[in-house]
């Protein structure tokens, strides 16, 4: 048997390494989803199982040692119940074999007493959603950071809003950053509530505890609590095998959050379109055929991600469909997208930290994109203004009018309106000013850099 020590997550050399995921490879995530940590989860499972017993008086502290260090000591070979978990649907029922072999004759016996093999697979699932989710939930920390001072340092640079692709009214990149922002923390508070309350699972064959009754325990109720206690996971209610709400709470939060980063990535990719130019990855990516680009690669990898995580958490859902007291197929279908969904999120939050945290921003390309329509993006103002002046009806038509004209004879707006006997005295230059027209922009990115 030969596997990795404690703690130690190397990926076996011919597993998955990531070859076709460069959004994940080389994360945290990748470490902590990989097979050999999935291998430790559930050896951490097992050797939790015995000490909550012993720690209940309902085996020797003998066995909880025994375990425990064979757990942590023997060298498991990942492959081998990788390739022999096909004989029974699942890898822990060979682990379990090898690790009562491990245990030796004395003790070997208390490995895996009274446990149901998803009692391990789940809870060793939620071992690894956690140990995944703190580096998430620390790069989320890093990118809200990074928005919060580009928020602020931007905070009245005025840029063009737009709506269905076009240019709209006047806003900030200042409030952009804060909106990018809220939903970071948005996701943050999803996710560390789900991570908060990933519970063990214990149940038995059936969900009832029997077998531990049966092994003699004088009250089944109190393992759950011990056992969770071993593991820092929340205490289970119920025995969860049927009831599948852990898993679709990391579902939700995980696609979430993929999505909302999924939306910074979105808003980096246009503005940095070349034609447009308002924002620049700090280190953009080479192409293997033109020298001149740099690719914003942190968003392509975010977006990819973003487009994904749905179908993944879909699957997830679809799972809650568990009949009977043990499902046939609806367990087994979680382990491969809840472990694709955590890589993906975890590889995304790193990629939004380094993102935001390199972000270049261009307030010149900003106010000259402002100016691209000639006035145009502030006619909702000039509506307003010039109706008292000259009469709403009036003041729409002559609008519209100019509008027109604006585009035909490709002139500013504010000439043509100087062209106009009614509007002599009325000040121009200043009503036209897009930078003049962001309404309460400002205030709503200070509101918004009060949320922590």
């Amino acid at each position: 048997m030969t596997s990795e020590p404690s703690g130690r997550t190397s990926p076996p050399a011919d597993g998955d390494l990531g070859l076709l995921a460069p959004g994940w490879t080389g994360s945290p995530a990748a470490a902590a989803t990989s097979d050999t940590a999935y291998l430790r989860a559930l050896l951490d499972a097992e050797a939790a199982l015995t000490r909550a017993q012993a720690a209940l008086g309902l085996v020797p502290a003998g066995a909880a040692r025994a375990v425990t260090e064979a757990a942590g000591r023997a060298r498991f070979d990942v492959r081998s119940p990788a390739g022999r978990a096909r004989g029974g649907g699942n890898p822990v029922i060979p682990l379990v074999a090898d690790l009562t072999a491990a245990v030796g004759a004395e003790y070997g016996p208390y490995v895996h007493r009274g446990a149901t093999s998803q009692d391990i697979m789940d809870t060793a699932t939620m071992l690894v959603a956690v140990r995944t989710l703190d580096p998430v939930l620390a790069d989320l920390a890093r990118t809200e950071r990074a928005l919060a001072g580009l928020a602020a340092e931007y905070r009245d640079t005025p840029m063009p809003g737009r709506t269905l692709t076009q240019h709209a009214v006047p806003t900030t990149f200042g409030l952009k950053a804060a909106g990018w922002r809220s939903l970071v923390l948005d996701a943050r508070d999803r996710c560390a509530l789900v991570r908060a309350s990933l519970p063990a699972q214990l149940g038995g064959a059936a969900g009832t505890l029997a077998a531990f009754g049966a092994y003699g325990a004088p009250d089944a109720l109190a393992l759950p609590a011990a056992y969770a206690r071993e593991l820092g996971l929340a205490e289970p209610p119920l025995p969860w095998h049927t009831l599948r709400t852990p898993v679709a709470d990391l579902a939700g939060c995980l696609a979430f959050t993929a999505g909302a980063l999924g939306k910074l990535a979105a808003d980096v990719l246009t503005l940095s379109r070349t034609e447009i130019g308002e924002v620049g990855e700090g280190s953009g990516g080479g192409s293997s055929a033109m020298p001149h680009k740099a690719n914003p690669v942190r968003s392509t990898l975010l977006a990819a991600a973003a487009r994904r995580a749905p179908q993944l958490a879909a699957t997830l859902y679809g799972s809650l469909v568990a009949e009977d007291e043990r499902p046939a197929g609806a367990w087994h279908a979680e382990w491969e997208p809840l472990r694709d969904l955590l890589r993906l999120v975890g590889g995304a939050a790193r990629d939004a930290a380094e993102l935001t945290e390199g972000l270049r921003v261009h307030p010149d390309a900003m106010r000259r994109n402002l100016d691209l329509t000639g006035g145009l993006i502030v006619s909702e103002r000039l509506s307003a203004e010039l109706a008292p002046v000259l009469g709403r009806a009036r003041a729409k038509e002559l609008l519209t009018d100019l509008a027109r004209r604006a585009h035909a004879e490709r002139r500013d707006l504010c000439a043509l309106l100087a062209e106009e006997p009614d509007l002599r005295g009325v000040d121009l230059d200043d009503l036209t000013d897009p930078a003049r027209y962001t309404g309460s922009a400002g205030a709503l990115t200070d509101r918004a850099l009060e949320r922590r």
